[in-house]
Order: C-alpha cells, then sequence, then structure tokens
C-alpha cells in the first residue's frame, strides 16, 4: 500500500462558511496559497500554488477561528474532488508557524 501524506507550510488565503455534513460533522473549504523556493536539477526553482483544502471536525472549528493570510504547518492527504476533476488537501492537523 503506497503512503499519501501531504506536510505544507502555507497561509490561509480564503475561507468559505461553515457547513455541516449529512452526519452533523463541522466541514470548512478553503484556498490555501504556498510560495518556496526549491533546488531542482542543480537550480533554484521558485514556486508558488494555490490548492483548495478541507478540514472536518475539530479542526475546522479550529480553522475557522484562524485569520485570513496568517501562516500555518498543515498536515494531511491529497484526494480527488466530489466531481473527480480536481485534487483537494484534506487537512488533519495544523500548527502556527
Amino acid at each position: 500500500m503506497q503512503a499519501n501524506s501531504l506536510e505544507l507550510k502555507a497561509c490561509i488565503a480564503e475561507v468559505e462558511p461553515m457547513r455541516y455534513t449529512p452526519a452533523g460533522l463541522p466541514a470548512l473549504n478553503c484556498r490555501l496559497e504556498h510560495e518556496s523556493q526549491i533546488q531542482e536539477a542543480g537550480g533554484i526553482r521558485t514556486v508558488k500554488m494555490t490548492i483548495k483544502a478541507v478540514a472536518f471536525g475539530p479542526e475546522a472549528e479550529r480553522l475557522a477561528k484562524q485569520a485570513i493570510g496568517s501562516e500555518w504547518d498543515f498536515k494531511g492527504f491529497l484526494a480527488n474532488a466530489r466531481q473527480g476533476k480536481s485534487v483537494v488537501f484534506h487537512i488533519q492537523d495544523f500548527l502556527q508557524v
């Protein structure tokens, strides 16, 4: 079995209103932005990216209280979006940078 884990230092760029799953679990959709410089093929590459993310349960409630633009270390996994045409980062934990 292959591992599916992602650790990403990013800032909170956008947060949608809290929603609830049919089972009553809090769910929060957001957008994260990342920028860094990484060595690749003997050179330095500047990486800028935006990724859709979602948090459920206590993590959703915690994330909803954080400021837009604040930077965090996020941990979680990747999965297809419900329509299957993009990837969503499922946040399982996050700590302030």
